[in-house]
């Protein structure tokens, strides 16, 4: 049977680099200051040091070339930034999956909905199906139209909704 090594850990001697458990368990980042008291922390240390340092006038500073921000103004009025040049497709292709995925999911919940109902199954297993598949519709409706977050979580509805009919089944 191992025993246990001087650093705390389990096994056939103690290791060169064993360290004691309240040792390994110190650090900085665990030290139960929270995000606004280092801040504060860092807030002040930059004005204490900001205080100190006199060589840092806003004269000495270089400050940037007149000549090159009239560059930059005149470049981004000749031209769209390649953010802007995506965005009209990005959202042309989110309504598209949108209106897609809720269109398919409402064909495979009618159809299990169908299925369910010729069968020995209760009642309320083809309710379900076909409940989420009209949510499934009214999703792609919505993400047709644009509405492509609100379609994402009918969709989501929808499929838990057809979730639960198939529990029930």
């Amino acid at each position: 049977m191992p025993t246990p090594a001087p650093g705390g850990c389990t096994g056939f001697g103690a290791s060169p680099f064993s360290v004691s458990r309240p040792e390994a368990l110190r650090s900085p980042a665990m030290s139960g200051r929270t995000d606004s008291d280092t801040q504060d922390g860092i807030r002040t240390d930059a004005i204490e040091a900001h205080d100190t340092d006199d060589a840092d006038t806003p004269d000495d500073m270089p400050g940037p070339d007149p000549a090159d921000a009239d560059a930059d103004a005149d470049a981004d009025a000749d031209g769209d930034s390649g953010e802007d040049e995506y965005a009209g497709e990005d959202a042309r292709q989110a309504r598209w999956t949108a209106a897609g995925t809720g269109a398919l999911l409402t064909l495979a919940g009618l159809a299990a909905a169908l299925l369910r109902l010729t069968g020995p199954a209760p009642a309320l297993v083809p309710a379900a199906y076909a409940l989420g598949a009209a949510v499934c519709a009214l999703a792609a409706l919505l993400g047709s139209r644009g509405r492509t977050r609100r379609a994402l979580w009918l969709l989501i509805a929808g499929v838990m909704v057809m979730a639960v009919g198939d529990q029930l089944d």
